[in-house]
């Protein structure tokens, strides 16, 4: 099935880049307005999804769900919670990393929501990809940095190889986030391997 990709609205500059993610099939929505990346990322919206508090409804002739301004969900919780009601198991969230802190902590969070579920997601701003770890993952160099960082409870028994700086059956806690900016070994491919828990991988270009 194809992937549900979900674009909100925090600012993107790298459009290039951004765009470059987007596949043929993906189903996409916009949310509120993230619509302002409709034209500079060259993608009509397959669905549009908001409460339009900060952008107009287009009342085009695009499927379109209106939300309540008062509700527990944000827009871009909704969507995704929209996405799996349509059955898919694929997310990329686009516009979800900003200047607001508790939106984009907010949207961190929905890839752990998915991955308690089984589905796959990952986040993509101008400058990096962000996925969840709970078995094993691998980065390759042609990205410059990747972090782990722990944002649910502990994780342990964590292994990095064909690394700058690798592990050896470690542990992170959220209190000491000492897995930040390592680097893959040049031609190589750095292996991440985690026996219990989950951890947030964010591979910076």
């Amino acid at each position: 099935m194809s992937r549900c990709v979900i674009i909100g609205g925090a600012p993107i500059t790298n459009y290039e880049a951004v765009a470059g993610e987007l596949r043929g099939d993906d189903f996409v929505i916009y949310c509120d307005c993230g619509l302002r990346h409709q034209q500079r990322l060259s993608r009509k919206p397959d669905l549009i999804i908001g409460d339009f508090d900060s952008y107009d409804n287009p009342y085009s002739r695009t499927e379109t769900i209106v939300l309540p301004r008062e509700k527990d969900d944000t827009d871009s919780v909704f969507a995704v919670k929209e996405g799996i009601r349509r059955g898919f198991d694929e997310f990329l969230l686009l516009g979800a990393v900003g200047a607001r802190l508790d939106h984009t902590l907010a949207n961190v969070s929905i890839l752990l929501m998915l991955e308690d579920m089984g589905k796959k997601g990952q986040i993509v701003d101008d400058y990096s990809v962000m996925e969840i770890v709970a078995d094993t993952a691998r980065v390759d160099d042609s990205y410059a940095y990747f972090s782990l960082l722990n944002i649910s409870g502990v994780a342990r028994g964590i292994t990095i190889e064909n690394a700058k700086y690798p592990l050896q059956n470690r542990e992170i806690t959220c209190q000491y986030q000492y897995g930040v900016s390592n680097e893959v070994l040049p031609g190589r491919v750095a292996t991440i391997t985690i026996t219990e828990g989950r951890l947030l991988l964010v591979k910076v270009r």
